[in-house]
C-alpha cells in the first residue's frame, strides 16, 4: 500500500509507527495494522472499538480539512502499548487545528435529523479516551491520546 510503513508488529514489540499519506484510500491499511497490533497485545474488546473509532474520526477529520484540495500531506501514528496503559501519537503537517478546543461542540439535545454537522465525533473521542491533548510543534499538529486499562 503505497504511503505505509508499519513497523513493530512482532507479538513482543511494545510499538508500532505507521506512515501513510493523507489519503482516505490509505485509512483501510491503518486500521487494519492497528487491529493486528492490538489483537497481538491481548487488547480488551472496548480498547479495540474505542481505539477504531478515535483513528478513524481524527485521522479522516486530518485528511479532509487539513490540506488544500489535492494537496501532499502525511499522517505519523506511534502507538505504546503496555499492559495498563496505550499512548497513541498522531502528527500531521496540515493546518494548525486543535480538535479538543476548535471543533464545535455537539448538540446532543436536538432531535437527530435537526442536528447541525460537526463536533460529535471529536466528543466520542473525549469521551472514549481517558487523555487527549494537542500541541503545535513546528509545521505539525501533534494529537496525543491515552487509554487506561480498569482495575
Amino acid at each position: 500500500m503505497a504511503g505505509h510503513q508499519g513497523e513493530g508488529c512482532g507479538a513482543d514489540a511494545p510499538q508500532l509507527k505507521v506512515t501513510m499519506d493523507a489519503k482516505l484510500d490509505e485509512l483501510p491499511g491503518l486500521q487494519a495494522q492497528v487491529a493486528a497490533f492490538g489483537a497481538a497485545r491481548g487488547w480488551p474488546a472496548d480498547w479495540e472499538y474505542h481505539v477504531e473509532i478515535a483513528i478513524e474520526e481524527l485521522v479522516v477529520n486530518i485528511i479532509k480539512y487539513g490540506f488544500d484540495q489535492g494537496g501532499p500531506g502525511q499522517v505519523d501514528m506511534v502507538l505504546n502499548s503496555k499492559p495498563d496503559k496505550l499512548t497513541i501519537d498522531i502528527l500531521d503537517n496540515g493546518r494548525p487545528f486543535d480538535p479538543f478546543s476548535e471543533a464545535p461542540p455537539p448538540d446532543l439535545d436536538s432531535d437527530v435529523d435537526h442536528r447541525p454537522v460537526g463536533g460529535l465525533g471529536v466528543y466520542f473521542v473525549k469521551t472514549m479516551m481517558d487523555d487527549v491533548s494537542y500541541r503545535r510543534e513546528g509545521d505539525r499538529n501533534h494529537v496525543t491520546l491515552v487509554k487506561r486499562r480498569g482495575d
